[in-house]
């Protein structure tokens, strides 16, 4: 059995966003981590592999730095990484990543293929179903278990106040949730191994069936007017009033405001 997970080098919001003049993120110059969603659907393809004997390769796209998040994905156990990288890709929206994504996909044997629900920089939820189009297979969205059943999988697809458990058979494509499991930690001898293993890299020469016009900034529908990180509140305004006096001055304000 074949699985590819697809995975993203996300900012570490904890250190900060910048942004470049044209609105899109400044990978380059933040401080990353895998994608939270991403590292479950990792998980949970390290699991069936710990099961079956799968063949696990993580497939990620990005600057040439986003190599890390495939070295920690194969330090925690995945068995290739492949790099989908070139400048004419940058600035991309969800249709132009899954259209790349799917065009890399093209060139690999898979029986399964895994992505996170959804990137905590863009929160679309968008990329995998849009994969899963490209490629003509089934999806099943929102996993919260996954098991394999012989030629098919079986989800619990979280639904609001329940669940739904959907078969499909392989090949298909899962969309993982974080509550999906607890990923594993990368171990010594697997960061030794990751770093001595090969990470293939591809541009935009080995997509396959794509249009330029669909890649990139330029191929992009979606544009970003105005971009910023987050406002900072200022101080607000402070005064000493006993309890009768504040609780006029509050009401005053919410008139004020147009908020009562």
């Amino acid at each position: 059995m074949k699985i590819v997970v697809c995975i993203k080098q996300v900012p570490d919001t904890k250190g900060g966003v910048v942004f470049n003049p044209d609105g899109t993120l400044n990978r380059g110059a933040m401080l990353t981590i895998m994608n939270p969603d991403d590292k479950a659907g990792l998980e949970a393809a390290l699991r069936i592999k710990d099961e079956t004997g799968a063949e696990v390769t993580v497939l990620t796209m990005g600057l040439p730095k986003a190599e890390e998040v495939l070295r920690e994905a194969m330090a925690m156990g995945a068995d290739k990484g492949i790099l989908v990288t070139d400048r004419v890709l940058g600035g991309a929206d969800t249709w132009a990543t899954s259209t790349t994504i799917a065009g890399a996909l093209r060139n690999i044997d898979y029986d399964l293929i895994i992505t996170g629900r959804q990137a905590i920089d863009g929160d679309t939820a968008q990329v995998g179903p849009q994969i899963s189009e490209h490629l003509d297979i089934p999806v099943i969205s929102y996993a919260q278990n996954i098991k394999v059943e012989g030629d098919s999988v079986i989800v619990e697809r979280q639904y609001e106040d329940r669940y739904h458990v959907v078969k499909a058979k392989m090949p298909c494509l899962i969309t993982a949730l974080s509550e999906l499991n607890e990923p594993r930690y990368m171990t010594p001898g697997g960061i030794m191994e990751a770093y001595d293993k090969e990470i293939t890299v591809w541009g935009r020469a080995d997509l396959k069936d794509v249009d330029d016009a669909n890649l990139g900034l330029k191929g992009s529908p979606t544009k970003i007017a105005k971009a910023s990180d987050k406002v900072r509140k200022g101080a607000g305004e402070v005064v000493t009033l006993d309890p009768g006096e504040a609780a006029t001055y509050i009401v005053d304000k919410l008139k004020e405001k147009h908020v009562i």
